[in-house]
């Protein structure tokens, strides 16, 4: 086509050429933005190793699917992020062409000619009016109706929310200023009768046409060179503007998703490529600069969007602990780009605790992964929170009330300081046709071990959840076993508050107990301890939960349930959070409850991998936290909402919180609490011949 008016690689003003201005805005901008992303890097370089290159094409498939299966979650935002997204997708070929303009007058990308040319102008056009208008209304939503989300409270600094509305502003003016250069352009041609290509009515150059109809020949290539020169120092000062603040997001969450934990339920080493005993030699554990944190772990930093997702559903944070796990990322994102500033050397870093996170921020957390689950970029939380208690251990700052616990268990092998001589005591209440071999006797050997750990050996209310599993183990005909006095608590939560030596000493007893008895598999039916033999041991049989086992021997005949006996009580399943979230064992659990005939379930709002914690895992249980109101009594309300009189859960933890908060919540006598193996064993149909043939 031909040019109607003078390109800004011929054009000149006050004499000079205009390609002095088209080679110098990318140059300096270019070269900014590559000084800008090397500072930021050379804390990542400075950081903890943390290997993320392996299973690439697991990597490559979940960095496209994991967003777009979280990101629908909250749709109004969703539509507009990922409109204005895929809108940078289709407007990158523009993005090439209009730098190249500048210098070569008529530059067309390879392809991109005549009716191709024309098909994707139109395109575009219209993909830059939908940006457009994606963006303004995205300014008046941040500006006037700001989700509550949003909210940034005082204690931990200002809202800034201008950040969003600068970009906002920024990506509008592109898209805008595209329409002015190219508009002139073809207002031009029409008013010297060019041939000019065939536009879609309606979109932004379609109008800005329309506007410069009338104008001046002079005033078109003003308004030409104007736009053009425009867009280009508003495209690089945005390009240098995004990693000073929540937008850096947009370069780093495809590395940041490719770089995704993989197994989920695991706790990163105290230190990649080091051994136990090389830890043990180490003058410093766990994290306590900001350098103590792996690169994965900074650039997580980088890549939070400050979106609020995973602090609403935090449920430390939904009682009023001091902790939100949005924060914690933005504070030490300002922390790094403090330390670490563009301009000038690095700082000596400070202890981060005390200085930048708070220690009940900190041990506030149950690890019950809601935060992670949430998150659009699969930000890790859990592990650096364990890397900082970790530091904190190290350094002797735990809380009292975890102190006697931890002791008891370094002594005793349980948190209840209780001896280990009684730990099968439970056993006391089984009916004589129900015997329990003890593999911690010599001669003993089985093909099961019933793993029972801590709680349920020891508190008289989750005694039951044990007698239950046995009878449940019986009734299948499995030949098994326990260990008695030769099993120690699993560790899992001892890990996870950061005392990962008395968590190897546990587990290293624990291993050697059950390769000592010889059996095939592990049946548990608590969440903790299952997690914690499936992903913090090694080189032991396979292990299961519980209802694995009970759907398996529903599904083969080898147990048989009666119908509910009760039809005006409403069943609702409460997912474990180590059970669901960490291991995703949602279906299994609710189709034991569905074999029972006849009975009546519903589901509480907040479920599956949106389920809202309970608050006492492990040694949570002896946590004693600032809040406004317990977790257990926040989730009991939630099954009042859907009509439920009994919550059904599948742990121990969740089995004694759940029932405190009925209680607490004046609902005793009107809802009720059971463990899925109690409530199975309550709708058992016994087989007489098998029982008579066993005695």
């Amino acid at each position: 086509m031909e040019n109607a008016l003078i390109s800004p690689a011929k054009a000149s003003v006050f004499t000079i050429p205009t390609i002095v201005f088209s080679i110098l805005i990318p140059l300096v901008g270019v070269g900014i933005f590559v000084f800008i992303i090397y500072k930021r890097l050379v804390p990542l370089l400075n950081g903890a190793p943390d290997p993320r290159n392996d299973h690439i094409l697991q990597r490559l498939v979940k960095t496209y699917l994991l967003p777009h299966h979280r990101m629908p979650r909250y749709m109004l935002a969703s539509t507009i992020h990922i409109t204005i997204m895929s809108g940078f997708i289709v407007l990158a070929l523009r993005w090439i062409t209009l730098p190249l303009l500048g210098i070569w007058d008529g530059f067309v990308l390879p392809g991109l000619a005549g009716v191709f040319g024309n098909i994707y102008a139109n395109i575009k056009d219209l993909v830059a009016s939908i940006v457009l208008i994606a963006s303004v209304f995205a300014i008046f939503r941040r500006g006037f109706f700001k989700p509550k989300r949003y909210a940034v409270p005082p204690r931990y600094g200002k809202d800034r929310s201008w950040e969003t509305i600068v970009l906002l502003g920024l990506i509008a003016v592109l898209m805008l200023s595209d329409m002015f250069f190219q508009g002139s352009l073809v207002a031009a041609r029409m008013q010297k009768a060019y041939e000019t290509e065939i536009l879609i009515p309606g979109t932004g150059i379609w109008f800005v046409i329309l506007l410069l109809s009338a104008s001046s020949h002079q005033l078109l290539q003003q308004v030409h060179l104007a736009a053009y020169y425009v867009h280009e120092v508003v495209f690089f000062f945005m390009l240098c503007f995004l990693p000073f603040g929540r937008f850096f997001h947009l370069l780093t969450a495809l590395p940041t998703l490719f770089s995704m934990k993989l197994n989920k339920g695991t706790v990163k080493p105290v230190r990649w490529g080091l051994s136990e005993q090389q830890i043990e030699a180490l003058d410093s554990f766990g994290v306590k600069r900001f350098e103590d944190f792996t690169w994965k772990h900074m650039l997580d930093f980088y890549s939070c969007a400050d979106c609020g997702r995973c602090s609403e559903h935090c449920p430390a944070n939904a009682v009023g602990r001091p902790l939100s796990p949005r924060f914690i990322s933005i504070k030490s994102r300002d922390y790094c780009f403090h330390t670490y500033p563009i301009l000038g050397n690095s700082r000596n870093g400070h202890k981060l605790i005390g200085n930048v996170l708070e220690e009940d921020e900190i041990w506030s957390c149950t690890t019950c992964g809601a935060c992670e689950e949430e998150c659009p970029l699969v930000i890790e939380y859990i592990d650096k929170i364990v890397d900082l208690r970790r530091g904190m251990v190290d350094e002797g700052i735990v809380p009292q009330s975890l102190q006697k616990p931890l002791q008891a268990l370094e002594k005793r092998g349980n948190p209840y300081g209780i001896s280990e001589r009684k730990r099968a005591d439970w056993i006391g209440g089984l009916p004589e046709e129900h015997s329990v071999k003890r593999l911690d006797k010599a001669g003993e050997s089985a093909d099961v071990l019933y793993f029972v750990d801590s709680v349920t050996s020891y508190d008289d209310t989750t005694q039951e959840i044990a007698r239950a599993t046995v009878t449940l183990l019986h009734a299948a005909s499995a030949d098994f076993g326990i260990l008695g006095a030769a099993e120690k608590d699993s560790g899992h939560e001892v890990r996870r508050f950061g005392e990962e030596m008395l968590f190897w000493e546990l587990r290293d007893s624990n291993t050697e107990a059950i390769l000592t008895s010889k059996i095939n598999r592990i049946v548990t039916a608590d969440p903790h301890a299952y997690n914690a033999l499936k992903h913090d041991y090694s080189d032991i049989p396979p292990v299961e939960h519980v209802c694995q086992f009970v759907m398996a021997a529903i599904n083969e005949g080898k147990i048989r349930l009666k119908a509910c006996e009760r039809p005006d009580r409403v069943f609702t399943y409460h997912d474990p959070c180590y059970l669901g979230r960490h291991n995703g064992l949602y279906d299994i659990p609710r189709n034991v409850i569905d074999a029972i005939p006849n009975l009546k379930r519903v589901e509480m709002k907040k479920c599956r991998d949106r389920s809202f914690c309970c608050g006492g895992g492990g040694l949570m249980l002896y946590y004693e936290p600032i809040e406004d109101k317990r977790m257990g009594q926040l989730r009991v309300e939630m099954a009042k909402e859907a009509g439920a009189t009994v919550i059904v859960t599948a742990c121990p933890f969740c089995m004694i919180n759940i029932e405190d908060a009925i209680k607490t919540s004046g609902l005793e006598g009107k809802m009720e609490v059971v463990d899925l193996v109690q409530l199975v064993v309550q709708h058992l149909i016994i087989d007489v011949e098998r029982s008579r043939d066993t005695e």
